[in-house]
């Protein structure tokens, strides 16, 4: 393994991160023991390190090696727990990282800070000389940090709506007129220190210790991890995949409300130097049904419960009409700016918080949420009847609504059309509230849902499917692909052995395929936005997904493997793969990990057949 110098001011690849969180917020961490991604007190809270997003100005927590060395990273067995091992030329170290958690009867047994960081530093094999770097940077980096030195409570700093407190066994000293803390020490094999980052919204605050009380957290944490993992029900192939795609699920559940976010970073590139960058710190409604389908395959029926209750609650905050994305608790107004004062990650501008999606009619999110409600009932769940009558709303909605044009699942900018995708999931959602009424919820409206259906499907075969090229197409009366056509079989609208979904397969592998990766839609599609972006890595399971349906069971485990190659060392993907291989856009992110967790259960299921 060559020693490399360590990043000085660079951008890393965006898959030189690694994830850590706490079910509430989370950290990105890289390969170089950084931790330039953290939001507070939840995911989409100002910043309190943003180096990801300008490496200057941004702020970073840094522990590392001084001079060359190499490293490798893995989580621990079982857990969220990051360990990244440096190699140098006098000795090895360990640094874990990891935001402890902990069952709810343990909370009760001692006062915890509101969030906590902790980064044990442990010594292998001779003796390494490490420097560490905190540079708090509240606020996106618009609120000037002071450090106060508390001595021996450790370095405060206000900001992100509370306080925060950096602990460490390593003597720290202030620099650049308090903005920072900085320090050097010599770590010999066996030795071992920890440092400790807390934040407390309410005075007085927890201040915890280290020592003997934060290797109890570390030991209480993997207990919590792995009890969780045991739940897991999936026994089918690539289980390590499969499980590593979970426990990313989980870190971005928003454990209060049970909300799922679709990343845990904002701006992010679609192309390095582009303007295709989105705040993904929020819920969309679309994968809605396809998380639930994941969560219960795995046996997380708690967590999938959690969503339900949590989506069925946002809905309600607009009914009878859906917004396209919602905040952790249910807010549907979440307008878009810009952080001008941010160079954007490798100068890709601009840095955006909240999503002008939020404006959008997308018909489709009605397919999904009814889908999910249906999913839940058809694993046990029940509704009472005022969520049936909520239910029975949407689709009166849907009747009233299903002949407009809409935005689209991939919410381009360019206006609405007619989306077959989305008159797709229109019809989805009638046929699943029929579902629910032959279920025995008879409030729903079936004669109607059942009329309305039937209109939509000749609709959805006369003008969303092109013969000239043997396709089902982007849009209505239209002749380019959009892979988001790879679900008329998964949700049921057809079989994938039907000759128009093997023909429209055909002709997406075609178009928009690269290898076992597909974009999106075909280039040149004119969505409103500058050209410019990778292929998809949701669009991507998806097409395995349909190939084991249609019965290539073999070649769908070929282009699977593949596609996990994309994954970075510690298994995690982005939104987009770079036809390089290069990570691009929101990191993590679960759209793709849900798609991934479902295209292997396919694979099972086929493999039983």
């Amino acid at each position: 393994m060559a020693l490399t110098e360590p990043f000085n001011g660079r951008y890393a690849p965006i898959s030189d991160y690694a994830l850590i969180g706490n079910c509430r917020t989370a950290a990105l961490v890289s390969r170089d023991g950084s931790i330039d991604w953290l939001c507070l007190p939840r995911f989409d809270s100002p910043s309190f390190f943003a180096a990801l997003l300008d490496s200057e100005k941004g702020g970073r927590f840094r522990i590392r090696p001084k001079g060359f060395f190499s490293c490798e990273r893995r989580y621990i067995e079982g857990s969220a727990t990051l360990a990244t091992t440096f190699h140098c030329p006098a000795g090895q170290v360990v640094l874990r990282d990891f935001f402890p958690v902990a069952s709810e009867e343990e909370k009760k047994s001692c006062l915890t800070p509101e969030h906590e960081i902790l980064r044990k530093i442990e010594g292998v094999q001779g003796e390494v000389e490490i420097e560490i770097l905190y540079q708090p940077r509240p606020g996106y980096a618009r609120t000037p940090p002071h450090l106060e030195d508390r001595k021996g409570s450790g370095f405060l700093c206000r900001g992100c709506h509370g306080a925060v407190i950096l602990l460490s066994d390593i003597p720290l000293a202030t620099t650049n007129n308090g903005a920072e803390a900085v320090a050097t020490a010599t770590i010999r094999a066996g030795e071992q220190k920890w440092l400790s980052l807390s934040f407390c919204a309410e005075a007085p605050a927890v201040i915890p210790t280290l020592g003997e009380v934060a290797r109890h957290k570390y030991e209480q944490s993997l207990r919590w991890w792995r009890d969780w993992e045991a739940k897991c029900r999936y026994y089918g192939p690539f289980g390590a995949a499969v499980l590593r795609s979970a426990v990313v699920l989980k870190l971005m559940i928003y454990a209060p409300s049970g909300a799922i976010i679709a990343a845990p970073t904002t701006s992010l590139p679609e192309k390095v130097g582009g303007t295709r960058n989105w705040d993904y710190r929020y819920c969309w409604l679309r994968d809605a049904s396809l998380t639930l389908r994941a969560l219960f395959s795995l046996g997380y029926s708690a967590d999938a419960h959690a969503f339900t209750e949590w989506l069925l609650h946002a809905t309600r905050m607009t009914w009878p009409e859906l917004k396209v994305l919602y905040s952790v608790f249910g807010e549907a107004h979440l307008p878009e700016s810009e952080l001008r004062h941010l160079d954007g990650y490798a100068r890709s501008r601009p840095v955006r918080i909240g999503n002008d999606a939020e404006k959008q009619f997308q018909l489709d999110v009605y397919g999904e949420v009814i889908d999910a409600v249906s999913v839940f009932a058809g694993r046990g769940g029940s509704l009472d009847r005022e969520t049936t009558r909520l239910l029975n709303g949407l689709g009166k909605t849907v009747c009233k609504r299903w002949r407009e044009p809409d935005d689209g699942i991939w919410e381009g900018r360019a206006g609405p059309v007619h989306h077959t995708h989305s008159k797709v999931l229109a019809w989805v959602a009638l046929d699943r509230l029929i579902r629910l009424y032959e279920m025995g919820y008879r409030e729903l409206s079936e004669r109607t849902f059942r009329a309305e259906r039937e209109k939509l499907r000749q609709e959805i075969e006369e003008r969303g499917y092109n013969k000239s090229i043997d396709s089902y197409t982007s849009t209505f009366d239209g002749n380019q692909m959009d892979a988001s056509l790879l679900l008329l079989p998964i949700y049921g609208y057809a079989d994938a052995a039907h000759p128009r979904i093997r023909s429209t397969y055909a002709r997406i592998r075609e178009r928009l395929g690269r290898g076992s990766l597909l974009y999106r839609y075909e280039e040149g599609m004119n969505d409103g936005l500058p050209a410019g972006e990778g292929t998809f890595g949701i669009c991507s399971f998806w097409a395995v997904e349909c190939q084991a349906r249609a019965g290539d069971v073999a070649g769908a485990y070929r282009n699977f493997e593949e596609l996990l190659s994309y994954g970075n060392d510690v298994g995690l993907f982005a939104e987009e793969i770079a036809p390089d291989g290069a990570a691009l856009g929101n990191f993590p992110q679960a759209l793709t990990h849900i798609g991934l967790i479902n295209a292997a259960i396919t694979l099972a299921e086929m493999e039983r057949k």
